[in-house]
């Protein structure tokens, strides 16, 4: 068994080891979106990010955000943060925000999380956690647009809707139409 002495040394040499370690890096958001979005930075990437392109990029959307536990914080669709992501980190960059072009292409379940405030809470009993996301994702400029389908099909009507959100025949025209006019498909 070690004595107080030496266990205080072993102490203070943990402790010295575990302060000289760097903490890992930790994403934070802005500046295009504030309310997600968080990205990490990438200092001296050994691929450069074009800044002389435009960006033109569909995101499909298919998964509504996950009910919050017993007691805990709801939080806003992963997917439509990713979108967030994505701006976040080509404005970090230096790309130039005339040069993104955006669009959110949402069906299935993810429907629910562009109902506003008032129906999400009728229907879910909380405020709707996607709705300052989308807002700030739709004064940024990017196209958010509800499968038609969807709409009918689960009960996500245009008249309830955030203010801004488009309504299309489907997904898949709403996809086949971006893809036909330059935007590429992200798989994330």
């Amino acid at each position: 068994m070690p004595t107080t002495r030496q266990s205080s040394t072993l102490f203070a040499f943990v402790t010295l080891c575990l302060l000289s370690v760097p903490l890992a890096a930790q994403p934070s958001t802005g500046p295009v979106i504030k309310s997600g979005g968080a990205v990490f930075d990438v200092p001296n990437p050994t691929f450069a990010t074009p800044l002389d392109i435009d960006y033109r990029v569909v995101f499909e959307i298919n998964r509504g955000a996950i009910e919050a536990p017993a007691g805990g914080q709801a939080t806003a669709n992963d997917q439509l943060n990713t979108v967030a992501r994505f701006l976040n980190m080509h404005a970090r960059a230096g790309v130039s925000p005339e040069r993104i072009h955006l669009a959110a292409v949402v069906h299935g379940t993810a429907g629910k999380d562009l109902l506003d405030d008032e129906t999400y809470r009728a229907r879910y009993g909380t405020a709707n956690p996607s709705a300052a996301l989308i807002k700030e994702l739709l004064a940024a400029g990017v196209q958010i647009i509800l499968c038609g389908q969807t709409s009918m099909g689960r009960d996500v009507p245009r008249d309830h809707l955030i203010p801004g959100v488009q309504l299309a025949l489907s997904a898949m025209t709403a996809l086949s139409a971006l893809q036909s006019n330059g935007y590429a498909l992200n798989p994330w």
